[in-house]
């Protein structure tokens, strides 16, 4: 039951980059800015370039979804690369003050603070089935 939880949980949090790459591979960087205003072809660029690499989290978290009680190494890979994220949110919010969207601070509490936690409920699951195994 616990497994089946941490395994919707995380199911649910994988569509968040989906979000992401269709904003990127859509509008692109042209969505945060005002109808008219043409946004710097490099930033547009990066952004796409970026929304493509975020998305491989999803293909991370989905690859050990079936066995997530096992596949604690491709979602440590996956969960560092997120929390380096949140540590990039966190320097721009200190660079150039807090973003208009709250979905962008929201961002920081789940991928500086939730991500962790997601963690420590996988490894509860290694350690669980390791001892299930050695009974």
């Amino acid at each position: 039951m616990e497994r089946r939880a941490l395994q919707l949980v995380l199911l649910v949090l994988s569509l968040i980059p989906l979000i992401g790459l269709t904003i990127g591979f859509g509008p692109g960087v042209g969505f945060f800015f005002p109808d008219g205003v043409t946004p710097p072809v490099d930033l547009d660029n990066q952004f796409r370039y970026l929304s493509g690499v975020y998305a491989s989290v999803t293909l991370g978290i989905w690859y050990a979804l079936p066995r997530i009680d096992e596949r604690l190494a491709p979602m440590r890979i996956v969960a560092a690369g997120v929390m380096l994220g949140a540590v990039g949110r966190v320097l721009s919010m200190l660079a150039y003050g807090l973003p208009d969207d709250v979905t962008m601070i929201a961002g920081v509490a789940l991928e500086g603070g939730v991500v962790p936690l997601l963690l420590m409920w996988q490894s509860r699951l290694h350690r669980l089935r390791l001892a299930r195994l050695a009974a």
